[in-house]
């Protein structure tokens, strides 16, 4: 039997739109208006999951789906981090910035690294017995990119090569245990 899995990624937060490491944000209007177009285009799933995330919890409830809150799909512990832009962080700490942007191991932030995130992403992925009929993800950037890395057996170096937009759909399948990238990124309207 093959396994589906469809990521969606939340909608858009001031955050994202600021170019900040997340905090536990609400969606934007922009990204409550969007959820809208990807909402009619879903297929039908067994089972869906979301991140326990404000946002994420938004954009699944606003996509229709009665999702259960799985923790591993929580997104990345980005630490003191947390709340600041990406220029901030890189204008105050660029040593840390950059070492955090090279070796996936690193958490200058004191939070988790993407190497950690990648391995949690790909133990819950292992778990095939899960996977048993169609299912809808609604999580973050950084899990859907850490799955991708994951089931391609990419190196994690690879982990910011890969951009993943708000409301943007990602297709994993697997059969016999090896996972597949069907789809990657795509917008609402290219999903199906």
């Amino acid at each position: 039997m093959t396994a589906r899995i469809i990521l969606i990624c939340h909608g858009s937060t001031e955050a994202v739109r600021a170019a900040k490491f997340p905090t536990d944000e609400p969606l934007d209007e922009l990204g409550l208006k969007n959820i809208k177009a990807l909402a009619n285009g879903l297929p039908k799933a067994g089972r869906c999951w979301t991140s326990p995330e404000r946002r994420t919890r938004q954009t699944a409830l606003a996509l229709g789906l009665n999702a259960q809150i799985e923790p591993v799909l929580g997104d990345c512990d980005y630490g003191a981090w947390a709340g600041r832009t990406f220029d901030e962080v890189c204008a105050h700490e660029p040593d840390a910035a950059s070492a955090w942007l090279r070796d996936p191991t690193a958490t200058p932030h004191g939070g988790e690294s993407i190497a950690a995130v990648i391995r949690r992403v790909g133990q819950w992925l292992a778990d095939e017995q899960a996977w048993r009929q169609r299912t809808i993800v609604v999580t973050h950037p950084t899990i859907i990119r850490a799955a991708i890395v994951h089931a391609i057996e990419a190196a994690p170096q690879s982990f910011w090569r890969i951009d993943i937009a708000p409301l943007s759909v990602t297709r994993l399948s697997s059969l016999g245990g090896r996972w597949n990238l069907s789809a990657a990124g795509c917008s609402a309207t290219q999903h199906s």
